[in-house]
């Protein structure tokens, strides 16, 4: 190991020993499990809005969005962020207030199963039971694509195999996860924000300097056919530019419904000490939300300028991903003081994996422990019992996680697109409907539910590989057919009852 690799090595250790170190301080936090998987519902404002977004934001941030403008251009990374960006801004203004008063109100909800289950008063306990597996199903290959992405990262770095490389990643997630619960989860995960942040900015200036300077790095765009255009795709092999038409802009934005889904986003939402906070909450995760994306589509373009120059060999296909990794070595060659913002930069891409699986794998886990053991299957356990059993669930839910991400070929962005259309289809319109129309009823939540869900598969694999007007993003058609699914069937049946009602008026 040379004494540049060693410094970056020496970097990420301190690093991850410190999320750790966190891990185990909130240990003794964690009372009960209202304490473990909603942190008792003591986030600050601050706390609030970062660490949902440093959940949401998992590796894609630091390699999907540069990759993908470095290809293309700003056209397909362009309104997938701006999508993004609305999704996120709306999310925060209706949903988040009203969410933190019903889950009170709805016998102190402390997971979204939990919440459908008592909001329209399931007795039955199938949307417990059906939301939960759901949550399961589609969080188990999210966390392995989060185990995968560290995998691949420590593997390319330090040229160490694949496998011990992602164990060693999934031990650590899974160590302050299954110690600290709920709160060091949303403690890492402001730090981790703040990692992500300080990465982006050190790659930016140092790209700029590299490139030539900032009119370079435009110029360079410029000359590139459709790079910078909003409605064009540019062809890198033909220098060419293709139409990115209406059809495209609508199924790419159509990402911005996710976030009305998204389980470890919408507990944040739950967890806040006072929902008054949740303002300054929605204007801070607005503001970076913006911004870091911005800059991380940017980061694409000054990486052509680089490639343009020499600094940086011509990247194609998934090596794009490796765009800033690539930076961070190439930085690393410049002194000690270098050596250390190279760690930070690769720490940030550490950082949005870490920030996204440890929030599901509590997600995941209080879905089987809470919502399946004991209220499904009705097991009776003490409080240190439904402890031992919520961590042992973080356990068994990471194995699985790790032998699903035992290939280091697998796909992490099309694992993460299809999970997030899994839950933006399946729970963004149930949980809307709960919120904002009081005449929903239990049957109808449960038909959106499944057919959202279930579209989901059926467009990806039935539908979407027809082509042309058919290749929308699945969320988009499933997110619509729940609705449909939802409003006709709690008309076609029984009314909710005046207990139910009356509590939705009180919200």
């Amino acid at each position: 190991m040379t004494g540049t690799t060693l410094g970056i090595f020496t970097v990420i250790v301190v690093y991850i020993l410190g999320m750790v170190g966190i891990g185990i301080s909130f240990s003794k936090k964690n009372n009960d499990v209202n304490d473990f998987y909603l942190g008792g519902r003591k986030l600050g404002p601050l706390v609030t809005a970062m660490s949902a977004e440093a959940s949401d934001m998992s590796s894609w941030l630091l390699m999907g969005l540069p990759g993908l403008a470095y290809l293309s251009g700003t056209a397909d990374p362009g309104w997938t962020a701006i999508g993004l960006a609305v999704g996120t801004y709306f999310n925060w203004l209706i949903v988040a207030k009203r969410l933190r008063r019903y889950t009170v109100a709805a016998g102190n909800s402390i997971t979204i199963p939990d919440f459908f289950s008592n909001r329209f008063r399931d007795k039955s306990h199938a949307l417990l039971a059906i939301s939960a597996l759901i949550i399961v199903i589609f969080f188990i290959p999210y966390t392995a694509s989060g185990f995968a992405a560290c995998g691949k990262l420590f593997s390319t770095l330090f040229n160490i195999p694949y496998i011990p490389a992602m164990l060693i990643s999934a031990v650590v997630i899974v160590g302050y996860t299954a110690l600290g619960g709920f709160l060091a989860a949303s403690a890492t995960d402001f730090i981790q924000s703040i990692v992500m942040t300080l990465a982006l900015i050190i790659v930016v200036c140092f790209g700029i300097q590299t490139a030539g300077g900032f009119d370079i790095v435009l110029d360079n765009a410029s000359n590139l056919a459709g790079y910078l255009s909003m409605t064009s795709l540019h062809d890198a092999a033909t220098n060419s530019a293709s139409n990115y038409g209406f059809i495209s802009i609508v199924s790419t934005f159509a990402w911005g419904l996710g976030y009305f889904g998204m389980p470890h986003i919408l507990l944040r939402f739950m967890a806040i000490e006072d929902e008054r906070k949740l303002t300054l909450s929605r204007r801070v995760a607005s503001v970076w939300v913006v911004i870091s994306m911005a800059v991380a589509i940017f980061i694409g373009i000054i990486g052509y300028s680089m490639s343009q120059s020499g600094a940086l060999d011509v990247l194609s296909g998934s090596d794009s991903e490796t765009l800033i990794i690539k930076t961070a070595q190439l930085l690393s060659a410049h002194g000690v003081l270098a050596i250390i913002l190279a760690g930070i930069i690769l720490a940030g891409i550490l950082a949005c994996t870490m920030s996204t699986a440890d929030s599901q794998l509590l997600a995941a886990a209080s879905s089987i422990s809470q919502n399946i053991l004991r209220d499904v299957l009705h097991l009776k356990l003490s409080q240190k019992g439904m402890m031992r059993a919520a961590r042992l669930t973080v356990v068994g839910i990471a194995i699985i996680a790790v032998f699903i991400a035992r290939d280091p070929n697998s796909s992490v962005f099309a694992i993460v697109s299809f999970a997030w259309a899994g839950f933006g289809a399946a729970f963004g319109p149930v949980m809307l409907c709960a919120l904002f129309w009081r005449r929903t009823n239990r049957f109808g939540a449960l038909a959106g539910m499944i057919s959202g869900g279930t579209m989901v598969f059926i467009w990806k694999y039935l539908v979407r590989p027809i082509g042309g007007a058919w290749n929308v993003y699945e969320l988009l058609p499933a997110f619509l057919v729940a609705c449909i699914f939802i409003v006709a069937v709690s008309l076609l049946t029984k009314a909710p009852e005046q207990e139910i009602l009356d509590e939705f008026d009180s919200i």
